[in-house]
């Protein structure tokens, strides 16, 4: 990433960026520009997670692109190159499904994602999560507060072992949540508990259990 061409494809993108996302806000109480959430994407990958790879940090600044504004597929593979895309394509959800649903797909899916796809799902969750600890949307109450980050533990647990230094820092985050927000996070044993329950249920509770 320390090259003048990977510097100048990295600049490129975030240009990309600011320019598709322009006029989009956060959902949270400052009304955030939304670009800054790509980017502080990025940041944590390459500040936190000692991440260079110019292609996995051009990924993370254009993630969101595709799902989130008129970009098209084309557009990125034109600009960025088919391995961008792919990556891009792998952690977009498909906004046409019911929102519980893209929720339970991104829980059942994650442990199948590339390791550039797995570092951008793994910052993405801590940036979002801490967002809510810090200026949460306004109309969010407690309790989906509460759900949001107790998901976001769900997906994470199943990249786990992807960058050490991404899941302490996200682990440090998931404490300071229970503590701030009044709730235990549930053991991953329990996923299926939860409204975005990634597995079919083929028993009753303690049918056939050892």
């Amino acid at each position: 990433m320390t090259s003048t061409a990977g510097l100048d494809r990295l600049l490129d993108a975030i240009n990309f960026a600011v320019c598709k996302h322009q006029n989009q806000v956060r959902k949270d109480q400052r009304g955030s520009p939304y670009i800054t959430h790509p980017i502080s994407v990025a940041q944590a990958i390459y500040a936190i997670g000692s991440v260079e790879e110019t292609h996995i940090l051009i990924a993370a600044v254009l993630h969101d692109t595709i799902e989130d504004t008129d970009t098209s597929e084309a557009e990125i593979q034109e600009q960025f190159g088919e391995n961008i895309l792919a990556i891009i394509l792998e952690v977009s959800d498909d906004k046409s499904l019911e929102k519980m649903e893209r929720k339970r797909r991104q829980v059942v899916h994650a442990g199948e994602l590339s390791y550039a796809a797995k570092l951008i799902k793994l910052a993405d969750k801590l940036v979002n999560c801490r967002d809510i600890l810090l200026s949460p949307p306004k109309d969010w109450p407690l309790a989906r507060r509460q759900a949001y980050i107790q998901w976001a533990a769900d997906v994470v647990y199943e990249i786990r072992g992807t960058n050490p230094s991404l899941e302490n820092a996200f682990d440090k985050m998931l404490l300071e949540a229970q503590k701030k927000l009044k709730f235990d996070i549930m053991p991953y044993k329990t996923v299926n508990e939860r409204p975005w329950a990634p597995y079919e249920i083929t028993h009753q509770p303690g049918e056939n259990d050892e």
